[in-house]
């Protein structure tokens, strides 16, 4: 089978071309977003936390049912005086009693997912990040991109002040889409401003480095942008929310530090 892309060139940060490179086989993987969404939501599922009730919630009373011949029905009813008393407790349907079928700590909610399918969405990913269509349908902003896929030189790691990181992006033309980012968070209000959810930041740019040298402190301040090191390189990172296409800098030296699977999925759709 004929390579799709070969060649790349490579960028300095004031947006010049500087170098020419071979780009692994990995962005030659044929475009999955059915095998993708599925990966992703998979994988979504080991970072939430258990969540259920407390067994005894609403079975804490001296509630016993009276038996027959009173003329009354047959629920289990608080002892002693004052206002409680009499009234039906520790069944579920009545006024301060526990909950029918409440969730329960105990539930699997881990979905597992084959190794080699994990590998394969995420060298999908991967290659969708060099279609410009589909980034571009994910809604980034990459008409002033001079390519996708996007590589820099590995200066980019090393950059530590935001300063310096905006006039980088700039160079590079894609500082539109980090300030679309920027303008789409959105303040909530109400139960999720309650439970700490106050704000939903739209995804920018990711950065894919082979160090970590000071990158992860400049986009600090950057909401939407994300920096992570090629060997952690997943899903999570290249399609949030299970739709890929996601704006991806890689530095050049990052290219070589992709996971060993996923390298080894892609040498399959080589020449």
């Amino acid at each position: 089978m004929k390579r799709r892309l070969v060649e790349a060139s490579v960028y300095g940060l004031d947006g010049s071309v500087i170098d020419k490179l071979e780009l692994p086989a990995v962005f030659d993987t044929p475009f999955r977003p059915d095998l993708i969404r599925r990966v992703f939501w998979a994988l979504f599922t080991h970072h939430l936390q258990p969540k259920g009730r407390d067994p005894l919630a609403g079975m804490r009373t001296t509630a016993l049912s009276r038996g027959v011949g009173l003329g009354i029905a047959r629920l289990a009813r608080v002892k002693g005086g004052g206002p409680r008393a009499g009234q039906a407790a520790g069944v579920a349907s009545v006024v301060k009693g526990r909950q029918a079928h409440p969730p329960k700590a105990e539930k699997n909610i881990w979905k597992a997912v084959n190794k080699k399918e994990r590998w394969l969405a995420t060298a999908s990913a991967i290659a969708a990040t060099a279609l410009r269509e589909v980034v571009a349908s994910r809604g980034h902003r990459v008409d002033k991109a001079p390519s996708l896929p996007l590589i820099v030189s590995e200066e980019i790691e090393t950059i530590s002040k935001i300063k310096d990181l905006r006039q980088a992006l700039e160079s590079l033309g894609i500082m539109d889409d980090v300030r679309r980012a920027q303008d789409g968070v959105k303040r909530r209000s109400g139960k999720p401003r309650m439970r700490g959810r106050t704000k939903r930041t739209p995804k920018g740019p990711l950065f894919v480095v082979a160090e970590a040298k000071g990158l992860e402190k400049a986009i600090e301040n950057l909401p939407g942008v994300e920096c992570v090191l090629a060997k952690d390189l997943s899903v999570l990172h290249l399609a949030p929310g299970g739709q890929a296409g996601r704006l991806v800098v890689w530095s050049r030296g990052a290219l070589n530090s992709l996971p060993k699977g996923v390298l080894e999925v892609g040498s399959r759709f080589a020449a």
